[in-house]
């Protein structure tokens, strides 16, 4: 009896996480897009390092002067070794994603990310040397033909948007692979990886963003009618970014990096609608345009049956 409570609480804890981190996630995805287009404030590096700034403050403030979590001590050398590549992926991941938004739609790099979970299980079963049951592999198949046909029938398609969100996806995989290893092996807690992690990405990203966007900042802070309003807007990304990367390591921990992926695919249903209402599209132009009846093909191939399998 007791044994059967601790086993609905797990997943029960599991599909909380996942919920809240789908909120988080499609918040910010939306709220970069806005910064993107509406702001016009077109410097991925410099929105990315602005979230990994406010992840460490959040995270500093959590555990240092609220002390809501005790602080984990880590080695420096394991610092370096098992926390610094991962704080390297995780910047990558998070460039490529705001440098895709810029050139393609939410919904189609939203489509393409639906592919992450092929990439994590082969990247397993190739470098791991992780095996996975014949479900998990037959479960790929329609999210990689679904993909494939969004790819051929996109209309807004941009090659360069296209392979920014594509590399995304094999840095989406390894990232989460590491954080899983982290996370079970290491025994970290969610905002304890923030604590550690952040710090490395911001130090990562802050070089090139300062020599590749600095100038065109200066001209956009000079020509731009709000800028002090815009610069709220941006920096509240950073905080709603805090938040979202506490939730991803937080769902990791629950779960697994298959899993979490794949509930990414589920996640691919409401980001477009969301986007759509927000950035004044119209939703049944937009499955027109999409070349409806195969839109649901599209947007979300078969990911209820890839997240039931990864949960069994």
């Amino acid at each position: 009896m007791e044994e059967s409570f601790v086993f609905q609480w797990s997943v029960i804890r599991s599909l909380l996480s996942i919920l809240q981190w789908w909120a988080f996630n499609v918040t910010v995805i939306i709220v970069n897009k806005w910064i993107f287009q509406k702001l016009d404030f077109k410097f991925p590096l410099s929105v990315s390092c602005v979230h990994f700034i406010c992840s460490s403050i959040g995270a500093y403030v959590v555990i240092k002067l609220l002390k809501l979590k005790p602080l984990i001590t880590v080695d420096p050398e394991d610092r370096w070794r098992r926390i610094f590549p991962m704080s390297f992926v995780f910047c990558i991941n998070i460039v490529l994603g705001n440098v895709s938004l810029r050139y393609i739609p939410v919904s189609f790099m939203q489509t393409i990310k639906s592919f992450t979970p092929a990439t994590t299980v082969v990247l397993q079963w190739l470098v791991w040397r992780k095996y996975f049951d014949w479900r998990i592999w037959a479960s790929l198949v329609p999210i990689v033909g679904g993909i494939l046909l969004t790819s051929v029938t996109e209309l807004s398609f941009n090659m360069f948007g296209f392979c920014a969100a594509l590399f995304g996806c094999l840095a989406t995989s390894t990232k989460t692979i590491l954080a899983e290893s982290l996370l079970h092996g290491y025994k970290f807690d969610s905002i304890n990886t923030v604590y550690y992690m952040a710090p490395f990405a911001t130090m990562i990203l802050a070089v090139p963003a300062m020599l590749l966007e600095g100038n065109g900042i200066l001209e956009w802070l000079n020509t731009h009618p709000y800028p002090w309003s815009a610069l709220i807007i941006i920096f509240s990304s950073g905080v709603l970014a805090f938040c979202l990367n506490f939730s991803i390591f937080y769902v990791i921990h629950s779960t697994t990096a298959v899993t979490f992926n794949v509930a990414g695919n589920l996640k691919v249903r409401t980001t477009p609608h969301s986007a759509s209402t927000i950035m004044k599209g119209n939703w049944f132009n937009y499955c027109i345009f999409r070349n409806c009846p195969f839109f649901f093909l599209q947007e979300m191939p078969f990911s209820p049956l890839a997240f039931c399998f990864t949960l069994i």
